[in-house]
């Protein structure tokens, strides 16, 4: 889908009005540069775009794919696709959502395919707009505002995500049982925006060298410097998640002793009451027999008792013997 195209010449853009695939890429002969926004484009649309400005196939295969990394290819001297990857923090949800930017930038065009909700380009590109003396340095200056507001649309994320770690931290650092689950939860949403912002700082400073007018590097360094603020920033949450985690194992762990100790000392009073039943057992059992002549007998009772006891305690002094036995002579073989 088409969100906007537009030609721009000496700093200014030509008209508003809607402009089809084919006037856009028959006015690049004009001069300036055309900047096509696509938003989730399908297969026939991305194969007319490829056909009319003469797009590399591979690039227009990147572009479509919604889940590659952070990387700039260069196809020819005139064409040079980036990839980015976008996130934005959902508040409702408190969770990070990721999309994907593809950038096609050549002398006379710029070509850009989102994929996902997770930036607009509509601010970046009416920004550029209020800034003709940028927008006079040519192609390179859409590739410098969308670079800056991906790097923009950063500082929510990093601000969210600092909001959840410090609620899990005093949770757990307070001696209560934080969530496993939203602890691992978090750090997996750490180490997917940390593989969106580190690979962009080679991405950044490769795009300085080959691809921005000269005019456009001082802005780019701002931006720069930005990215290198939130990687540092997204570096240090994984590793707090981390020590959180392990904190969070601890506390499980010692909660876990206290409830068997607790299970241990309940057994142990059963054990007691048990054992002080023991013969009021015995006695009301022996006496409460229905065989009249080994009540008056009580040796005989008593004997039908010991006998089985006896054998029963020869047997497992016969049979331990021999299992430590089978024991040693098996570590021995060892």
């Amino acid at each position: 889908m088409i969100v906007d195209c537009a030609h721009y010449k000496d700093g200014q853009r030509s008209d508003n009005r809607p402009m089809s695939l084919e006037e856009a890429a028959a006015r690049r002969d004009e001069g300036g540069f055309v900047w096509l926004g696509l938003f989730e484009p399908t297969e026939a649309e991305m194969d007319q775009v490829r056909f009319l400005f003469g797009v590399h196939e591979l690039a227009v295969e990147d572009a479509l794919n919604s889940h590659q990394r952070p990387k700039i290819e260069i196809y020819d001297k005139d064409l040079r696709l980036v990839i980015l990857r976008t996130a934005r923090y959902v508040e409702e949800e408190e969770e990070v959502t990721f999309g994907n930017i593809a950038i096609l930038l050549a002398p006379t065009f710029v070509i850009t395919v989102r994929q996902g909700v997770a930036s607009r380009l509509g601010d970046a590109r009416r920004r550029l707009e209020q800034r003709p003396k940028l927008l006079a340095a040519g192609s390179s200056s859409a590739l410098w505002a969308v670079l800056d507001e991906v790097v923009d649309d950063y500082a929510p994320v990093v601000a969210g995500l600092e909001r959840d770690i410090d609620e899990v931290e005093a949770t757990v650092f307070s001696g209560s049982v934080a969530p496993t689950e939203r602890i691992y939860s978090l750090r997996h949403e750490a180490t997917n925006f940390y593989r969106a912002v580190h690979p962009l700082l080679t991405v950044i400073a490769t795009v300085k060298h080959t691809s921005l007018a000269k005019e456009l590097r001082p802005y780019l360094r701002d931006v720069q410097d930005h990215l290198l603020q939130v990687e540092e920033e997204v570096a240090a949450q994984r590793d707090l998640l981390g020590t959180v985690l392990q904190a969070n194992m601890a506390v499980l762990s010692v909660e876990q002793t206290r409830v068997s100790v607790r299970q241990n000392s309940t057994i142990e009073q059963l054990t007691v009451l048990a054992t002080v039943f023991l013969p009021l057992t015995f006695i009301t059992g022996f006496f409460g027999q229905n065989f009249g002549w080994l009540v008056h007998h009580i040796v005989y009772g008593i004997g039908g008792l010991a006998v089985p006891l006896i054998l029963l305690f020869s047997w497992l002094r016969y049979r331990m013997p021999n299992a430590n036995n089978t024991t040693a002579a098996g570590g021995a073989a060892g």
